[in-house]
């Protein structure tokens, strides 16, 4: 660079000779001046070309690396890494449930139930899944602070619609309790529900849990904060999580598990597979439940369907010593099926654990049902249905010889079928010791 510098001098002073008889200036100082910029001018072209090559090369190893990331994606979507099955946590690769959308599994992490530890009360203190329902008139069990809601068609199934709610309100609906101007919510209490959202992200309202009454618990009302619950996050004041690897703005169309379980002061909140919000110390005492979208849109969709809040129970383990065995509700299947829904992961992983920490337990499992449809089809059903627990558990581990079943049908109810909590007590499986 020196030299270069030399050289560009001793051009421009031999230029400067027909100067001579003009006005003496200092010709050395401006030429060196001269130099200098245009030096600094090469080395800045030097530099930008140099920082240009560098970021090429980046973009084509994120290219690259998109690249590998699709032909992964794409492997899983032809089943090549996947499978079906529920399991426990062990030090093997955790197998997945398919995505809510096999053709969306670009857009969406992969389900796995493998560490799902939610487990649902026993003792049913609402149950809804809009059965029965009149399209287009408001639900029949429920109440409303405000706002307009309606029964819906969505596919095949019953669901409820906000069609025009304002969170802020709160517009919300409630379950239509007897006792519900008093605090229905125990120490230990579990929620769930199911809730849309669409593959176009601009049809979808952020949906809301409140754990009050504003409209018939006035004299005891504590409000808090609402479980503000997206396609990717659930979050109460603050507090919670995002889903790994879901892009808010690229949802996958479907339906999302939404499950809370609180113990005497702590609150823990799923969505779908995965806990997002965990609480140790709430600052307000539930009392009782509200429902809503965030829905001030002509085109947004929001719907809901089959909520249940249920009592806490003990233990499982504990009822097993005490009475010899135990019933769930969290074994849930699909409408008239045998086939098990993945939000049972959390009471299969629950039982499945209970049995390895203790290897000489043996269970008969029982199937039951509720006294609706034919009889005969119910007591099929129910076998088909402890048929299909006692194989879960077998692929998951437990040796065959430890599990033995029987179908009951409608013949032993808890409860009467009259009510939509009588009936979801009746389609139950139980645990009986051997």
């Amino acid at each position: 660079m020196k030299e270069l510098r030399i050289l560009m001098v001793i051009i421009l002073l031999a230029g400067m000779q027909s100067l001579n008889g003009q006005k003496r200036v200092d010709v050395s100082t401006k030429v060196e001046k001269e130099a200098d910029k245009r030096l600094n001018k090469m080395a800045d072209n030097v530099i930008d070309k140099t920082f240009d090559k560098v970021e090429e090369d980046v973009d084509d190893a994120v290219s690259d690396s998109g690249n590998k990331n699709e032909k992964t994606s794409n492997k899983q979507k032809s089943g090549e890494t996947t499978t079906n099955s529920v399991q426990v946590e062990d030090e093997a690769r955790p197998k997945s449930e398919p995505p809510l959308n096999p053709q969306d599994a670009d857009q969406s992490p992969m389900l796995t139930w493998n560490k799902y530890d939610f487990v649902p009360g026993t003792e049913i203190i609402f149950e809804d899944n809009f059965e029965n329902e009149q399209n287009g008139e408001f639900p029949s069990r429920w109440d409303i602070t405000k706002g307009v809601v309606e029964n819906a068609v969505w596919g095949d199934e019953n669901v409820v619609f906000f069609r025009k709610t304002n969170a802020n309100g709160p517009d919300a609906i409630l379950p239509l309790l007897e006792n519900r101007s008093e605090d229905y919510l125990p120490d230990e209490f579990t929620v769930e529900f199911d809730v849309y959202f669409h593959k176009d992200y601009k049809l979808n309202s952020v949906y809301y849990l409140f754990f009050y009454d504003s409209k018939n618990q006035i004299h005891i009302i504590s409000p808090s904060k609402p479980v503000k619950i997206n396609f990717n996050s659930l979050k109460q004041n603050n507090i919670g999580d995002e889903y790994p690897g879901r892009d808010v703005s690229k949802p996958v169309e479907g339906w999302c598990h939404i499950a809370f379980s609180f113990n005497k002061r702590s609150l823990k909140g799923y969505l779908d597979d995965t806990r997002l919000l965990n609480i140790p110390n709430c600052d307000f005492n539930p009392t009782g439940i509200m429902l809503t979208a965030h829905n001030v849109s002509s085109t947004a969709k929001p719907f809901i369907k089959n909520v249940r809040i249920a009592k806490g129970a003990v233990p499982l383990y504990d009822k097993v010593l005490s009475e010899g065995r135990f019933v769930t509700t969290g074994i849930k299947f699909d409408v008239n099926k045998a086939t098990i829904k993945s939000e049972s992961s959390g009471t299969f992983n629950y039982v499945f654990k209970m049995m390895t920490d203790y290897p000489t337990l043996k269970f008969l499992i029982e199937g039951h049902t509720d006294s609706d449809g034919d009889e005969n089809l119910n007591l099929k059903l129910s076998e088909d249905r402890a048929n299909a627990v006692s194989k879960k558990l077998v692929e998951m581990g437990i040796p065959a010889d430890r599990l033995t079943t029987k179908g009951f049908g409608e013949s032993k109810p808890m409860a009467g079928n009259e009510t939509a909590e009588g009936k979801a007590l009746n389609r139950r499986v139980e645990f009986v010791k051997q």
